[in-house]
Order: structure tokens, then sequence, then C-alpha cells
């Protein structure tokens, strides 16, 4: 069994994100970036399907700038067999990475995608969904639990009244939760091994995908800095506060 699974560039979660001068968008001129923190889940639910005997190959696909193969090689390293860029300069929405995804399926014949749920920098959640939709395949998304056999995969999916467990006839899109798993490290001989790892670099255009944004941003700002709290003499003071200038009570 073949498994795809796709991986996206970020900026890293830990760097705290600056906001253009001109209200544009993100500054990621000088960012660490690193892969989609849902998407190492994702990596990492496909090695162990492999590792289980389950899947005979892992390929990792990503599309974007070049400096996309940085991540891809970490994927590598985490256990991926081949990884593939679909490389462009455009500016990539959902709808477009589903269509770079959708050939790049039709192309490979996968009979597992797996996918992050979102992605921390537009948190869309949409590229799996739409995927899904295009293959006309059956898809599970928030997956807590996956169990591939018998060309069924059972997913267990967090809900809002609890989990829910459903069956899905493969080929099928699944997307991770962050209760799937726990992703490994990569340690160095894998990383080194990783470089030697096939990765094939194919233009967008060589798709023939319309890539345009149907989406225009207009405005990106900062979040409103938390104002500096007030100390109270006692129980009474802060009733009078919370009663008549909060006006919460």
């Amino acid at each position: 069994m073949k498994i795809l699974v796709a991986v996206k560039r970020v900026v890293d979660y830990n760097v705290k994100i600056r906001v253009k001068s001109d209200n544009t968008g993100v500054d990621i001129a000088h960012a660490k970036m690193s892969m989609n923190p849902f998407d190492e889940i994702a990596v990492e639910e496909a090695v162990r399907l492999k590792e289980a005997g389950i899947a005979s190959e892992v390929i990792v696909v990503s599309a974007g700038v070049s400096q996309s193969q940085e991540t891809l090689r970490t994927a590598l390293a985490l256990g991926a067999d081949r990884a593939i860029l679909v490389e462009t300069e455009v500016e990539l929405q959902p709808l477009a990475v589903a269509k770079i995804l959708q050939a790049v399926s039709v192309k490979e014949q996968p009979q597992l995608i797996i996918l992050g749920k979102q992605a921390i920098d537009d948190d869309c959640n949409q590229t799996g969904q739409m995927l899904a939709a295009l293959l006309d395949f059956p898809q599970a998304t928030f997956a807590s639990k996956l169990t591939v056999a018998e060309g069924k995969a059972t997913v267990t999916r967090e809900v809002d009244g609890g989990l829910e467990t459903i069956s899905l006839t493969l080929p099928a899109v699944v997307t991770t939760d962050l209760r799937l798993n726990e992703p490994r490290y990569a340690t160095l001989p894998n990383i080194m091994k990783a470089k030697k790892k096939p990765l094939e670099v194919i233009k967008s255009g060589d798709l023939s995908i319309d890539l345009q944004p149907r989406l225009k941003t207009l405005k990106v700002v900062e979040p409103a800095k938390r104002t500096a709290g007030v100390m109270v003499a006692d129980v009474a003071a802060l009733l009078e506060k919370l009663t008549h200038e909060a006006k919460v009570i």
C-alpha cells in the first residue's frame, strides 16, 4: 500500500511573528521556518503504518517555493521514502493546494492520503476536505486514532459530543488531530540518509492547473495588547469594579 502525505513549510510555532509595516501580511523574511506541526503527525502516522508492514511506501509532497525542499528533507529524515515538490512562487490558497495534490495523487495512485487537519499559519482547515471532493474519495477529519486493515481504514475522530468511529473504504483521505500520535525526532544518521533519498521537483506550470488566488487579504493586524491589571484593596472594591465599571456582574 502506498501512502501520500502532504506537508507545508510554515513559520516555526516558537517564533513570535511580526506584521509587515504596511499591514499586508506577516513578515517572514528572517523568520525560522519548519514543518507544520499537524503535518509532522501525518508523517509519523504514515511511517508507523510502514513499520507495521501495512504500507510499502511513504511519499511526502509539498507545494511552494524552492526552500520547501528543506521541509521535505525533514520528512525524509523522519522515515518517508521519497519526496515531491511542486515548485511555484504563486500565493497558494487551499483550493490551489488541493488541485496540486489531486494531480500528484492521480499520478502516484496512493491508497491512503494523510494530511494535517490545518496549517498553523492560516488555520483554514479546508485542504483535506477539498482534496477528498476533487478525488471523490471518502474522508475522515480530526483523526485521533487510525487503523488500516483489509482494504479499509477505521478512524476514531473527535467531535463535539465525544468520539466518533467510522470505517472508510480505501482509497481515502484522512486529516490528523493532535492526539493521533507524538512525532519522533530525526536522528543524525537519518538526517544524513535523507540527503540521498529521491526528491523530485515539478514546476507548477507543468501540471496545467489554475493556481490564482480566489481570496484577497485586505489587512493583517496584531492582536490588541492586554492591559495591565489593577490591584484592589478588598473584596468590596473588587465587587464595585466588576459591578459598576466592568459591568460583568
